[in-house]
């Protein structure tokens, strides 16, 4: 048997640099992009029964892009005008810049830290007195709200958004795929939403992270390839990895 056959369970790159493409064009793989999961906002009489009153906040925490889009969408949807006054505070410069497709950037308050939360603990100290909204999904991190309990700041969690599993009702038979490869504890929950029965056999399981690779040994599945390592650091290189180690074990050519 050869490995022809690849279901990753995210989006499609929008770039041909990426490295999934080189590794099928070496390995002759036919490679399929799937998304297990996907994210759909709360609605605003969802939102409202949370009883959290945004203008009462001073300071917004974003650590995503996807948080910003679903704080503005519900904005928007409940007419509340954000002031010109409120502090934003992003984990990263390219998560504070895509503020610009709501605000004026160069005329608000806005900080932001290099993708560390040492970073975001110097920000945040220097504005202490800020009473800080964190914008988030139903299935999160919490490292930010664990900094601010840390810190002792005032903040309130709004969960604005949530992860659920997408319809691949279109995939009739997962046996069709050799390698199915899985970023998120949530596409490992939309596996046996969509496949119930599904059965791993001579399935290859990737995951990539330790959460995602605990969701699959805590399912009974068999975890074939787990990335990152010390020597893997990227999902592509462990899967081609595994087919070198495959290939030399069933001498394939």
């Amino acid at each position: 048997m050869k490995i022809r056959k690849v279901l990753v369970s995210q989006p499609k790159p929008t770039t041909e640099k990426s490295p999934y493409f080189d590794l099928a064009e070496k390995y002759n793989l036919k490679l399929e992009f799937r998304p297990f999961i996907q994210v759909e906002g709360v609605s605003a009489k969802e939102f409202r029964q949370e009883k959290i009153n945004i203008l009462s906040h001073t300071g917004i925490i974003f650590t995503s892009r996807t948080a910003i889009d679903h704080f503005f969408r519900i904005c928007g949807e409940l007419r509340i005008t954000v002031p010109d006054t409120m502090k934003y505070f992003c984990i990263s410069e390219a998560t504070a810049f895509y503020l610009q497709k709501y605000i004026v950037y160069r005329k608000r308050k806005i900080f932001y830290g290099d993708k560390k939360v040492d970073d975001m603990t110097k920000i945040l100290l220097k504005h202490k007195t800020e009473k800080f909204l964190v914008p988030l999904s139903d299935i999160h991190k919490e490292n930010i709200p664990g900094l601010l309990d840390q810190l002792k700041l005032k903040y309130t969690k709004a969960i604005l958004y949530r992860t659920v599993a997408s319809d691949l009702s279109d995939i009739k038979d997962l046996k069709e795929y050799d390698i199915v490869a899985f970023y998120t504890p949530s596409g490992i929950k939309s596996l046996f939403q969509n496949f119930p029965n599904f059965v791993q056999d001579t399935t290859i399981i990737a995951a990539f992270g330790p959460a995602t690779a605990e969701a699959v040994e805590e399912c009974g599945l068999r975890l074939d390839i787990k990335a990152p390592t010390s020597k893997c650091l990227s999902m592509t290189m462990a899967i081609e990895e595994f087919i070198k180690r495959y290939n030399r074990e069933n001498k394939v050519k």
